[in-house]
């Protein structure tokens, strides 16, 4: 595994405005992460570890300190340079999968590579390959509604990787999966991971994930508390 600070935090502060007063969710956050690297924010609700995924992935700024991103800080970003860096870079799977329920499933993996004017020829070889990867080749036709929730994370964590992102952001993937589809998304990640070497970093409680994870950073109230590597 190369060493390359792919994401790395110095003093990351987010306050919020909460009635008359504020919260702090995250509070002086020093972390690094490196190329190709399993890891995962650990913690229960409240803890920072959404927010700090959030501003990771750009979809949100630090109140103070830095949050630098493959070499970019997300603070100074402009909104259309914060959405660049999301469509070229980064891949996001949700726990509500977040899928275009009109679409078929080919066209839901395919959504991100027309932001990115690839051509049809390229698109197709990506997305077949994506789909591939997940097992799904069999469902292209088929639409959101006509799914198992299995399946549905599936196409989801396929679009997140069909433009094989540097790094992937998951915020409790398996929070409505079953044991056995959640070790089944799980193994698909950490393949990915291991054979593309894209950097994967989770928001979860779930004792399922944090089985698997190479890393795992503890936070508490905003701080981290703990940070072990297998």
């Amino acid at each position: 595994m190369e060493n390359i600070p792919v994401i790395k935090t110095e003093r990351l502060t987010k306050i919020f405005p909460m009635g008359k007063g504020e919260f702090s969710a995250l509070k002086g956050i020093d972390l690094k992460l490196g190329t190709g690297e399993f890891a995962g924010l650990i913690g229960p609700s409240g803890s920072g570890k959404t927010t700090l995924l959030n501003i990771l992935g750009s979809l949100d700024s630090p109140s103070d300190g830095k949050a630098l991103v493959l070499g970019q800080s997300i603070g100074k970003l402009t909104a259309k340079e914060a959405a660049k860096l999301r469509k070229e870079k980064i891949g996001f799977i949700f726990q509500s999968y977040n899928l275009l329920q009109v679409h078929t499933v080919y066209e839901n993996v395919e959504f991100p590579l027309l932001l990115l004017n690839y051509s049809a020829n390229e698109r197709k070889k990506l997305v077949m390959g994506a789909l591939e990867w997940v097992g799904l080749t069999d469902k292209i036709k088929q639409k959101p509604p006509q799914l198992s929730g299995g399946e549905c994370q599936r196409v989801a964590i396929a679009r997140a990787m069909v433009k094989t992102p540097s790094i992937v952001l998951a915020d409790e993937p398996t929070a409505n999966l079953d044991a056995v589809n959640s070790h089944n998304i799980l193994q698909t990640m950490a393949r990915m991971n291991e054979e593309l070497k894209t950097t994967f970093l989770f928001a979860t409680h779930d004792d399922k994930v944090i089985g698997y994870l190479k890393r795992k950073i503890y936070l508490k109230d905003g701080m981290i508390d703990k940070d072990v590597t297998n």
